[in-house]
């Protein structure tokens, strides 16, 4: 199988949806030798915040001198980063064989009479495949949507369960309250195994402490209160926490400092486990940690930033970041989103903020809500909309209205935000603009 024949495949696969439940991801795994058996593994779920933890988790282990691999979702502006090794994407021709591979098993299933595995089942396994070829010492995966049903969680015995901040987001398939969707994200805890978690709304954070008290689960938490000496920066955070002193961190937003938090309770609980990590792993780590598509600068003059925040918990965030670091600047915002999302709560928090706004429709996103359709919610709020019919329409409006100290914000979905940076990189080069 080829690369191009390889993202045909995973691109088919789209047809048999999303199927929430683990027998057909057990049974596609179990005709792959159970490689999810043979890899240590630190399983995260939440609604926000997953990547974010994440990257710092494999920069903190990598510094430890541990190979590292990392399984996430979605990707943002290159599909093979799902997969990674030490932070480096999984090479076309490792992903093109062992999808082959997980393909065969997959048809094999069909063709035995077994639901045909989803694209993120095969992904998942194609993972777990790929921590083994690769002999990676430790996994940190993250869970798809939810996390009781997520295919993810065919993971028997975590090194460690990590919770982040857990908020309103899928309710059409996790429920329709907190409470609810605790459950779900709480059902990757494991009897006997470790839960770090994030400072939960009281809903979320009873269902975490009963589920793990149900499975005799140690429960830890890492809450933002025990924080102290914070220095907010857009490029450069400190903080003091759990007896070290200047903890540093690269990723903007005053939320990153809650997903440090998370990652350094983490590293306490692991060195509980038998996993050596010394402090300056985690300073490094801390320091050396990039996750592109959170408040990711991709250029300055005027600044260029690009957000997924997806969900309302998201824009609250990215709001208060914004307003932060952008006090009294000019804001222009371009949005796009997808129709199954809470959109109206994203634009009832950041309509207000900008002094223009570009709604785009997502391109090759079937789920992508059409610019005009979105122009007319955020219109309820901010009669500065305008509806633009492409990426590159959108780019050049949004720097035409954008002085040079202001800011240009993209946000709304994931989805779009590899094709937008690659717009404003081609713009870059023709005007012989250089990046950050």
């Amino acid at each position: 199988m080829t690369e191009h024949q390889a993202m045909e495949y995973i691109a088919e696969l789209a047809r048999y949806g999303s199927v929430p439940g683990l027998d057909s991801i057990r049974e596609l795994c179990g005709r792959l030798g159970d490689p999810q058996e043979k890899v240590p593994v630190v399983h995260i779920a939440g609604t926000n915040g997953k990547g974010s933890t994440l990257a710092y988790l494999t920069a903190i282990l990598k510094e430890a001198g541990y190979r590292v691999g990392s399984y996430s979702s979605p990707a943002v502006f290159a599909y093979r980063e799902r997969f990674m090794m030490n932070g480096k994407m999984i090479a076309k021709s490792l992903f093109a064989r062992l999808l082959n591979r997980v393909a065969g098993a997959a048809e094999e299933m069909a063709d035995e009479g077994y639901a045909h595995p989803t694209a993120f089942e095969v992904e998942t396994a194609l993972a777990f495949c790929f921590f083994v070829e690769k002999k990676c010492d430790i996994a940190v995966v993250e869970t798809g949507m939810g996390g009781l049903l997520d295919a993810t969680n065919l993971i028997r015995k975590p090194l460690v369960s990590v919770l982040t901040s857990i908020s309103m987001d899928h309710m059409q398939f996790l429920g329709k309250t907190i409470a609810k969707i605790a459950e779900q994200k709480a059902g990757i805890i494991k009897a006997g195994c470790p839960v770090v978690s994030a400072a939960q709304k009281e809903e979320a954070a009873c269902v975490i402490a009963q589920e793990a008290a149900k499975k005799k689960a140690p429960l830890s938490v890492a809450d933002v209160k025990n924080v102290s000496g914070i220095r907010y920066g857009i490029q450069t955070q400190s903080f003091h926490y759990g007896g070290y002193r200047n903890l540093k961190i690269s990723l903007g937003g005053v939320w990153q400092i809650e997903n440090a938090v998370l990652a350094a309770e983490t590293v306490r609980v692991l060195n509980g486990q038998g996993v050596s990590i010394g402090e300056d792993a985690l300073r490094q780590g801390l320091v050396s940690a990039q996750w592109r598509g959170r408040l990711t600068i991709l250029q300055k003059k005027p600044y260029v930033i690009a957000d997924g925040a997806h969900n309302a918990d998201a824009a609250e965030k990215l709001a208060q970041s914004l307003s932060f670091y952008f006090t009294n600047k000019s804001k222009v915002f371009i949005m796009g989103v997808l129709g199954d999302k809470d959109y109206e709560a994203i634009v009832n928090r950041m309509a207000p903020l900008a002094e223009q706004i570009i709604a785009v429709t997502p391109p090759e996103n079937q789920r992508a809500l059409p610019a005009y359709e979105l122009a007319q919610e955020i219109r309820k709020i901010n009669e500065h909309v305008t509806a633009a019919d492409s990426l590159e329409e959108a780019v050049e409006m949004a720097y035409l209205l954008t002085p040079p100290d202001g800011v240009i914000v993209a946000f709304g979905s994931l989805s779009y935000l590899g094709k937008l940076e690659q717009v404003i990189r081609n713009r870059g080069k023709r005007a012989g603009v250089g990046g950050t």
